[in-house]
């Protein structure tokens, strides 16, 4: 068995995996979409399972074909949407729909959260992470389930054959402190039940070995190494930038994350806006509920394509806008209410599809100056990673509005990410 690394991102709407070789160079890459959801407030977390194993075999077929195998995989990674979580039995299988990380709504959970938290904290609102995981466990009447995990933590704890463990990356937005090392003193007033919290690790570091049977099934050999994983815009930001001081990247998505290596902790909960430990250092930033999913809405990605071409990206829009696909965002504005803002509508798509691309772009600008106000680093190197770094068009505007230039980031895949984080 060599050290190939294979990093997996659960993303929003697919599944990818690259392998690395020893030296980080990219070997192969495969991609899944999930299975169809019948219902997006009734996710079924076997979903993303099976779409995993379906990229796999993809991967399987891609490393054939240079004349590798996938039993040569000597390390294994899987980053998820941050905040994206489902309650399981001890056998790993749902015992509750699963939650998204874009989920709202929870005003009761987040009552209750008030009333135990003595201040600004990144788990209060209507939308946090720990809000999710108390209407889950509302949602358990019977206590059946045994852990709560997040959707990396899920495909990681089927790949080991049992649960229980999670990240300083994942766990952030849930509450935990990476300073500290601890959960906070009053989550057991909220009324969760403390017993479903992971055991949380270093993002990156080893776990255990993958379960004998599981290698069987999917052609792993059973010395593979599973880590523990991270988000996926910590990945991404992995795949896009170095971690030198200063260097940014914002992840154009299906929504807008930022993040921008600090050598300190910055955070401000009131403004959605936290830190990820990453070794030694912290990745500052935060993610928008705008982004690519507004814009697939709207437009086909021929449609986009074409319109983009008639927008002359040196002149700036006069139109407004704050584009959303529903009520609630989160960063720059912590406003779980916040209305979609996307009329008056133009005849022209063209000039609508400019007045979008303009207002994301001051939305990311809007970001990156809140970071610097709470004492965060301005960024001098900015990467981008995701769909919308395909766009030549938004990435002329993105450099107007930030007066920056916008970096090539290469091979900026989040599965790309996650593997070089399990090679550190």
């Amino acid at each position: 068995m060599s050290d190939l690394r294979l990093g997996i991102d659960i993303g929003t709407s697919g599944i990818r995996s690259a392998v690395l070789a020893p030296d980080g160079a990219v070997l192969s890459s495969a991609r899944a979409a999930h299975l169809p959801q019948p219902d997006p407030d009734h996710i079924d977390a076997e979903a993303w399972w099976q779409a995993t194993c379906t990229c796999l075999a993809t991967q399987a077929t891609a490393l054939a074909e240079i004349g590798r195998d996938l039993r040569e995989v000597g390390r294994i990674g899987v980053d998820g949407t941050s905040g994206t979580m489902v309650l399981t039995d001890a056998d790993l299988r749902p015992v509750t729909r699963a939650l998204m990380y874009n989920s709202t709504g929870f005003e009761a959970e987040a009552t209750r959260i008030a009333a135990a938290c003595p201040g600004p904290h990144i788990a209060k609102g209507s939308n946090s992470a720990l809000a999710r995981a108390l209407c889950l466990q509302g949602e358990d009447p019977d206590q059946r389930a045994v852990h709560l995990l997040h959707q990396a933590d899920f495909i990681a704890a089927r790949l080991l054959g049992r649960g229980g463990i999670s990240d300083e990356n994942n766990t952030l937005k849930l509450g935990f402190d990476p300073e500290t090392g601890a959960w906070p003193e009053w989550f057991a007033e909220t009324g969760l039940r403390l017993d479903l919290l992971p055991q949380v690790l270093p993002a990156g570091a080893r776990i255990d070995q993958i379960a004998p049977d599981m290698a069987a099934t999917l052609g792993l050999s059973p010395n593979t190494v599973i880590h523990a994983g991270t988000t996926d815009s910590i990945a991404a930001f992995l795949a896009a930038a170095p971690l030198a001081p200063g260097a940014a990247v914002t992840s154009l998505g299906t929504t807008l994350a930022l993040k921008i290596l600090s050598p300190a902790r910055v955070d401000a909960p009131e403004l959605g806006l936290y830190s990820h430990k990453v070794g030694d250092v912290w990745l500052v930033g935060g993610a928008s509920n705008t982004g690519g999913g507004v814009l697939a809405s709207l437009f086909s990605p021929e449609e986009l394509t074409a319109l983009s071409a008639r927008i002359d990206p040196t002149r700036p829009s006069d139109l407004d806008y704050y584009p959303l696909l529903k009520p609630g965002e989160r960063f720059p504005v912590n406003d779980p209410a916040l209305a979609p803002r996307m009329t008056p509508r133009p005849e022209d798509d063209a000039v609508f599809l400019h007045g979008l691309l303009d207002s994301i772009a001051r939305i990311e600008a809007q970001g990156y100056a809140a970071i610097a106000a709470h004492g965060g680093p301005q960024p001098t190197q900015l990467y981008t990673a995701g769909g919308g770094a395909q766009n030549p068009v938004w990435t002329q505007i993105r450099a107007r509005c930030l007066g920056l230039e916008i970096r090539d980031a290469g091979d900026c895949e989040a599965s790309v990410g996650i593997a070089r984080l399990i090679g550190t």
